[in-house]
């Protein structure tokens, strides 16, 4: 990779000298959809950086169960990595790719290098930390106030802009998986927007109106 396609990638880098030194001293990773980038109780050895594709965060409790928090999209990386680095604790997120991914893993100790030496870098994890939490807060939001079927539709909204398509390739336990709650619970809901010609189901498939998104926000 040029230095001319990673500042393409990452727009929010103009520093020449910071750009090099991402280069440099960043290891480049393809991943497959499914591969695990971070697991909860292993320690982070570098931050993820995100060039293409997607990576799904993911919050998991004692149990396994999981809980959707946010996606990282191109030129994005994990606030919560940041921190676990920051303060040298294992991982408390699970973070698997989404969309095949190409990523640059900028090791710890060069993390706090470029805290000291470039003020874009620092102002790339500023406002990561700041974008992210209020992520954080829509996710606590939607869990502490919002009804099941609401927090489906707008899962179903997420996931359509994130694939910008109108078939997404799922499971109803995978979204069950991922909104904590039952399968049975998410059949129920989907059927009901089924019933009302919003979606259409189909096997590991749900075919979604282009209109989806206006009609829930009636």
């Amino acid at each position: 990779m040029t230095i001319e396609e990673l500042k393409t990638a990452l727009p929010n880098f103009t520093d020449p000298k910071l750009l090099k030194a991402i280069l440099e001293k960043g290891q480049i990773m393809e991943l497959e959809p499914g591969q695990i980038v971070m697991e909860p109780g292993k320690f982070i050895k570098s931050v993820p950086i995100v060039l293409e594709g997607s990576i799904k965060i993911m919050r998991m409790d004692e149990e396994g169960k999981e809980l959707f928090l946010y996606y990282l999209d191109p030129g994005e990386t994990c606030a919560l990595s940041l921190t676990c680095c920051t303060t040298s604790k294992p991982s408390e997120i699970k973070a698997v790719v989404e969309e095949k991914a190409l990523l640059i893993m900028i090791p710890v100790a060069v993390h706090e290098q470029f805290m000291d030496e470039f003020k874009q870098w620092k102002d790339f994890v500023s406002s990561t930390f700041q974008n992210r939490f209020q992520e954080m807060l829509v996710a606590l939001d939607a869990v502490a106030f919002k009804r099941m079927d609401e927090r489906l539709m707008r899962y179903i909204v997420t996931k359509m802009k994130q694939h910008k398509t109108n078939e997404l390739q799922t499971t109803h336990q995978e979204i069950a998986n991922e909104l904590g709650t039952s399968r049975e619970v998410i059949s129920r809901l989907l059927k009901q927007l089924e019933k009302k010609k919003w979606i259409e189901l189909g096997r590991n498939v749900i075919y979604i109106r282009d209109d989806f998104e206006e009609l829930i926000s009636k």
